[in-house]
């Protein structure tokens, strides 16, 4: 975890909150009752916060699993010293299986042929295979046909090398609880548990509700509630955010790597797409770019934080750079002061009574909030504070 107030190789890093992310990992425990089960979801690498530093802390603020999109990311929570159990959010090839037994990492399972190779190399190993069973109610990803749910376990429970640790599903509309298609995947998952159960199956863990149904339909809580997004801060909606209010983890910051005072007329960046409209204009670079998670279609439609108030990005934004303008500009006059080399600025997060959000940065690109943290998270270094 890097603990310095600043990294030491390039003006710009992501500060992590740590308080907050704590803050908000209670706020989720707090949903549910006290045989319930927080699975906390610290995929891409913790949606950009950095999954081993963000785990540390969620289990000391209650977390009882994790979960990962991909054998390495479970692989490398292991390596960081976790001992929760790690759930893989999907079923990785056979050839990967090796790694799962070496890591103790449950694999979501849906078809048989995996479970069979699966039992088979864990029974070869003197292990029992542990795993959730992923039922497709609708959204049409992954997963056992609702249907099907009790003829699966009949065609894999024979084998004394596997054992059925959970059951789940995943909501394609959980932030619209009352919807007719949210309704019916609550209702074939029920339907699915129950028939598991009259059957004689044990269903293990039973869990459905991401971070809007953890938020919006408590009836769905079962066993076990996977929090995501929010657990980062950021609301999955809008209709989740009066009713669990939570503050965003991440800020992106970068000091001021060079200052200039270009002519009239002159352009900024390349194609100019900016040009100078009068002179005594201070062009300002930051050493955040594309390959940083700034999206470069935000180029000249966006602002960072200075003094704790906004200027205008101006030109394209660059791979690795990008440039900000103070005076008056064709947008709006910006009663800033001059900056100079190694002044600080903002470009998502909190500086003084402002305050720039992912929210608002993925709306001018047409996205969401969850791209742009992770985004973010893959360059750039993380600081904990």
């Amino acid at each position: 975890m890097q603990t310095l107030s600043e990294p030491p190789t390039r003006w710009s890093w992501v500060e992590i909150d740590t308080g907050v992310l704590r803050r908000n990992t209670r706020a989720f425990k707090s949903l549910i009752g006290s045989r319930q089960r927080l699975c906390c979801v610290v995929k891409a690498d913790a949606y950009g916060h950095g999954a081993a530093a963000c785990a540390k802390i969620m289990h000391a603020a209650g977390a009882d699993m994790f979960a990962v999109a991909t054998v390495l990311e479970g692989a490398a929570l292991r390596a960081s010293g976790v001992k929760l159990p790690i759930l893989l959010l999907s079923e990785p090839p056979v050839t990967a299986i090796d790694m799962l037994l070496e890591n103790d990492i449950m694999p979501s399972v849906y078809t048989p042929e995996f479970a069979w190779a699966y039992g088979e190399r864990a029974a070869a190993l003197g292990r029992v295979g542990k795993y959730h069973m992923a039922i497709n109610t609708g959204m049409n990803r992954i997963g056992v046909h609702y249907a099907d749910a009790a003829e699966f376990r009949r065609s894999v429970d024979f084998h004394m090398g596997l054992e059925c640790d959970g059951t789940f599903t995943h909501f394609a509309t959980a932030d619209e609880p009352t919807g007719w298609d949210h309704q019916l995947q609550c209702k074939r998952f029920t339907e699915a548990i129950d028939n598991l159960r009259a059957e004689g199956f044990d269903p293990g863990i039973v869990h459905c509700d991401n971070t809007p149904g953890s938020i919006l339909n408590k009836n769905m809580h079962f066993d076990m509630i996977r929090a995501g997004i929010g657990l980062y801060g950021l609301q999955p909606c809008e209709r989740t955010r009066s009713v669990l209010p939570l503050e965003p983890v991440m800020s992106v910051r970068a000091r001021v790597t060079n200052t200039m005072y270009p002519a009239m007329g002159e352009g900024v960046g390349y194609g100019f797409t900016f040009r100078v409209p009068r002179s005594r204009m201070e062009i300002c670079t930051l050493p955040i770019g594309y390959a940083d998670g700034l999206p470069r279609i935000l180029s000249n439609r966006m602002e960072v934080l200075f003094d704790g108030q906004r200027i205008q990005q101006v030109g394209n934004i660059c791979m690795d750079q990008f440039m900000v303008a103070i005076g008056s500009t064709s947008f709006r006059p910006v009663p800033v002061r001059e900056a100079e080399i190694g002044d600080l600025m903002t470009v998502v997060g909190r500086d003084g009574d402002a305050e720039i959000t992912l929210d608002e940065l993925a709306a001018k690109c047409g996205t969401i909030n969850y791209e742009l943290a992770c985004g973010f998270g893959m360059r750039l270094e993380k600081i904990y504070v």
